[in-house]
């Protein structure tokens, strides 16, 4: 009879998690994240409007896709650019990532737009720019919190 312990057996906190789970909680905590924050600027700020929890749920999802798509391409526009010496190549980098991240905000509303219509509506100055910037920011800013506090619980000592 074989006495050793089976994944089942063995507690959670001792168990390795592969990169496609790892990569799986990370998305999923930040689609959950994106749906509060959503939700939260949807019923206190007039700028916001979403029809239902469930448009909210997939315009969450919808928004982590194209965040991430956009920090992918303006990743890769700045290694262009880093690879490349000189003044005008570092001025490139920073001009490039500045229209990529600004730009990008024109493809979300339009993506959101063609996905929603007008289930999904960001209103205010410059037809809705300047509410969806200040969810994207505050998006990715509470994102950066939550996984900064979430790497300071593995560096403290276990009681």
């Amino acid at each position: 009879m074989d006495l050793a312990p089976t994944d089942a057996q063995e507690p959670v906190a001792t168990q390795a998690y592969s990169n496609r789970q790892r990569l799986f909680m990370r998305y999923f905590t930040a689609v959950l994240v994106d749906l509060v924050i959503l939700n939260l600027f949807e019923e206190y700020w007039s700028w916001v409007t979403i029809e239902s929890f469930t448009i909210s749920l997939l315009a969450a999802i919808l928004l982590q896709i194209l965040l991430r798509a956009t920090i992918a391409v303006e990743h890769r526009v700045a290694a262009y650019f880093n690879a490349r010496k000189g003044k005008w190549a570092r001025f490139m980098r920073f001009f490039c990532a500045w229209l990529v991240i600004f730009g990008s905000k024109f493809v979300i509303l339009e993506a959101l737009d063609m996905a929603f219509g007008d289930e999904v509506s960001f209103g205010g100055p410059f037809h809705g720019l300047i509410a969806i910037i200040v969810v994207v920011v505050a998006m990715l800013g509470i994102e950066e919190l939550i996984v900064r506090f979430y790497r300071r619980l593995g560096d403290s000592p276990s009681a």
